[in-house]
């Protein structure tokens, strides 16, 4: 029992890469990989800001656990390239962790312009697409590997301000059902996480006002918003043995948003 406590989280000597990953839950999932024993590579459109957090991964593992690589996820060959720096310092990647998201849009959908509907559709469906099919082949030669793609309780429900966003995070929910189809002969599992409100930059709209703080999260099963590290605790073990007969599958992590009544 105790060899399996040691290792059924454990994911040393695996090699990660976390989008989005310069704050908010791309941070707490790519410093929680460290902590565990993977090598992490920290990407985000602003380099300065990645190599802070693989600087700090890097001191506290007192190891060289992280490096940074910027990436603009809605052109496909930064995909391309962030995948081959991973390779070039780390080796094959065999935890994928697509985390990067954008929303230029709230309001009505009849207010959103095509210009909109496009960055929305390339960077939070179509990024992960290409990224997944980018590293899939390592995996398959590898005969293992995990892919969590960061979805959002939005997917489920109806929204009047962000119902575009909605959408590509259904979407999300379902390349990865028809990944894990695809590919769960050789052994790889592609799951989504979808977080409620998370107290991060992302919807910091939500949050910053005490006053709007308090009265969303009052509604709530829980009463209050996620942590970055609520979510992180999950990538772990998506991307663990400990989640080795999990494939194709959502997690909705959210404080008892979509069960509470009233809390939408």
């Amino acid at each position: 029992m105790s060899d399996l406590a040691d290792t059924l989280f454990d994911v040393t000597g695996k090699t990660a890469i976390v989008t989005g990953a310069s704050r908010g839950i791309g941070e707490a999932i790519a410093t929680r990989l460290a902590q565990h024993g993977a090598n992490v590579v920290v990407s985000s459109r602003k380099l300065d800001a990645c190599r802070e957090v693989a600087d700090e991964i890097n001191k506290e593992q007192a190891r060289d656990a992280a490096y940074a690589v910027s990436c603009n996820i809605s052109h496909k060959e930064h995909l391309q390239s962030l995948v081959d720096e991973t390779n070039k310092k780390f080796g094959d990647v065999d935890i994928l962790i697509c985390n990067a998201a954008v929303n230029p849009a709230f309001g009505p959908s009849k207010d959103i312009t095509e210009e909109q509907i496009d960055k929305i559709f390339a960077c939070n469906i179509k990024a992960n697409h290409f990224l997944s099919h980018m590293v899939l082949p390592q995996m398959q030669k590898n005969r293992g590997g995990a892919i969590v793609i960061i979805s959002s309780i939005g997917g489920f429900v109806g929204s009047p301000m962000i119902g575009t966003y909605g959408i590509s995070k259904a979407a999300d929910m379902q390349l990865a059902r028809n990944l894990a189809v695809e590919y769960g002969k050789d052994n790889i599992r592609i799951n989504c996480i979808c977080p409620g409100i998370v107290k991060t930059h992302f919807a910091e709209a939500l949050w910053k006002d005490p006053k709007t703080e308090a009265f969303i999260s009052g509604q709530l099963p829980m009463r209050r918003f996620g942590e970055p590290d609520d979510i992180a605790g999950a990538a772990v073990f998506l991307a663990s043995p400990a989640g080795a007969w999990m494939t194709g599958q959502h997690i909705a992590i959210d404080g008892g948003t979509l069960i509470g009544v009233g809390a939408l």
